[in-house]
């Protein structure tokens, strides 16, 4: 490869409770829609409101203030909001919203890594500094996590013994800085007995792919989120593919866009594989092809 792997990353900012901004990259982003009268859900989370009709389908609407714990909208706020309709891990959501503001173009290596001092609840992924505005990135999945927590429910996943030991005889980093996407793929490796490495960011991923390599046991297979502060995932897949002296693993990008663009770039970079979240069976299956170009 003869350039960095780079790919500039667009981003909606949105106000949800007084002036602070949050932002979501506009790959998971189908439609932005203005309020619209919604048809309640019995039973449902606090946060959702009720669903929208989107294309002929109807599409569960989550107020993303109550969802993160701000003060529920109004129906007066309701009533000049917007509705961002969402195409992550596999499922259409709406998110209401407050205002949205505008759509800037940035990258991730601009992007820095929440304090630790907000602790496990905090619904963010990273700060960008723009023009003295500090924008917070708001971790969806962990958002979705807390409003539907029955999809963090352990998937079942029959494999051989034959695969089972294939998959423990290999050294297999993690990386994702989405603490529920980390829970996600440690949880099917953890039902099965199967060791591996987990890192919350590409910086920490790489650091942990040179050590391996320096100890004698090298990395066989990387599954890597895409989205990420500092090195994402493409540009983490580069670097590695760009170092001669690794023995290259098997990398298997996984990620909650559904975008063809962001895939096809995937496989440009040097990724093996690229994956849509979350389908614990076809994870595993990805990492048994890995074993098989491993062996």
């Amino acid at each position: 490869m003869s350039s960095k792997a780079k790919q500039s990353q667009k981003l909606l900012l949105f106000r949800l409770f007084g002036s602070r901004l949050f932002g979501i990259g506009t790959l998971k982003i189908r439609e932005i829609l203005p309020f619209q009268r919604l048809t309640k859900l019995p039973h449902s989370h606090h946060a959702v409101i009720g669903t929208a009709t989107f294309r002929g389908s109807a599409v569960p609407v989550i107020d993303m203030s109550a969802a993160v714990g701000y003060p529920a909208l109004t129906r007066e706020e309701q009533a000049k909001a917007s509705i961002i309709v969402t195409d992550i891990q596999r499922q259409e959501i709406g998110f209401l919203v407050r205002s949205v503001q505008q759509i800037i173009e940035t990258d991730w290596k601009s992007v820095m890594p929440p304090p630790k001092a907000l602790g496990a609840n905090a619904f963010i992924t990273g700060l960008l500094d723009v023009d003295g505005d500090i924008i917070q990135l708001l971790d969806v999945e962990l958002l979705l996590a807390k409003v539907y927590p029955e999809s963090l429910d352990a998937q079942t996943v029959a494999l051989t013994d034959v695969q089972s030991e294939t998959l423990k005889s290999l050294n297999i980093l993690l990386v994702d800085d989405s603490q529920v996407a980390r829970k996600q793929l440690s949880d099917v490796l953890d039902s099965k007995d199967i060791s591996y490495h987990v890192t919350a960011n590409g910086d920490e991923a790489l650091q942990v792919l040179l050590r391996e390599h320096e100890l004698g046991h090298p990395i066989d297979i990387l599954v890597s989120d895409i989205e990420m502060p500092g090195l994402d995932g493409y540009e983490l897949t580069f670097d590695i593919r760009d170092n001669a002296s690794l023995k290259q693993p098997y990398i298997i990008l996984h990620t909650s866009l559904n975008s063809e663009m962001s895939l096809s770039y995937a496989n440009q970079v040097g990724a093996n594989e690229a994956l849509t979240k979350f389908d614990a069976d076809e994870l595993l299956q990805a990492m048994l092809r890995g074993a098989a170009q491993a062996g």
